[in-house]
């Protein structure tokens, strides 16, 4: 691969923030560039008669030693759903939890003579560092791909700002594809169908799976209406995830006092090696 034997890529994550961590490498798979859509669709509701409201299971979400991931549960009503439409199952739900959104960029490494080695990077200003969806059916079957994209619904359409102090690169779409695969093998964007329900003509629940690594901070519900195909409204609502406990004061100390934090952490470091060395010192 150009010109070198034995050489391999993958892609990494590094979130440009304070705290970032980088992803391990993973293979690359071949991407394909979007197409044009063949009408222009406008992201604004059309103008139906039918409005809905929604609410959560909770509005705030606590992060502990022994956290192993929840479940958040979204409910809402129909409000002057049209009978016939209702009866024939023209009425659809989307559900989606966008966790907070921070600068991110992903290098391109290859792998030669067991090094990797950076080939090229790209640099994304606002990427939701979670997200998750729930669906009455699978996307394409509710509305056309065009809405889809202009609304934002679904991990292959969000909406990933670029940096704005560079230009896209011409591999722009292949660095997306990889944040995408990657954010997803780690269980942080995951989409599930058919887990949207009416419990009743009016009532709907969904349940949308939150991982075990999910980011605290500020998550925003967005719930969207559609009709035969036909986007009618949109909904949000705010979750918020916070740690408790030890690991929070852990973590608030780490951030407001980073310096001193990183001080002490070295200092109990070397603390704990000498202790180790003299209770287990052979005379």
């Amino acid at each position: 691969m150009r010109g070198v034997a034995a050489a391999a890529l993958a892609f990494v994550l590094v979130a440009s923030g304070p705290g970032a961590t980088q992803e391990a490498p993973s293979a690359a798979v071949p991407t394909v560039a979007p197409t044009a859509a063949a009408v222009s669709v406008a992201n604004e509701p059309i103008d139906m008669p039918e409005s809905f409201e929604i609410g959560l299971s909770t509005d705030t979400v606590v992060i502990t030693s022994s956290f192993s991931g929840t479940r958040l549960v979204v409910f809402g009503a129909l409000d002057d759903a049209d009978g016939r439409i209702r009866r024939q199952g023209g009425y659809d739900i989307i559900v989606a939890l966008e966790g907070p959104k921070v600068p991110v960029v992903v290098r391109e490494k290859e792998r030669v003579l067991g090094l990797w080695i950076n080939r090229g990077s790209e640099r994304f200003d606002s990427v939701p560092v979670s997200y998750a969806l729930a669906a009455t059916k699978r996307l394409t079957d509710i509305a056309p791909q065009a809405i889809l994209e202009k609304i934002s619904i679904g991990i292959d359409n969000l909406r990933i700002g670029l940096g704005a102090t560079s230009p896209p690169g011409p591999n722009r779409d292949e660095y997306a594809t990889a944040l995408r695969r990657i954010r997803g093998d780690r269980g942080l964007y995951n989409e599930t169908f058919g887990t949207v329900e009416f419990v009743s003509p009016t009532l709907f629940r969904a349940e949308l799976s939150l991982p075990a690594n999910l980011p605290v901070g500020k998550h925003q519900a967005r719930a969207f209406l559609f009709r035969t195909g036909a986007f009618v409204a949109e909904r949000s609502g705010t979750l918020w995830v916070v740690k408790s406990g030890f690991e929070n004061r852990v973590f608030a100390l780490a951030k407001t006092y980073g310096l001193l934090y990183g001080i002490f952490a070295v200092a109990l470091a070397i603390f704990t090696g000498w202790l180790g060395r003299v209770m287990f010192r052979r005379d």
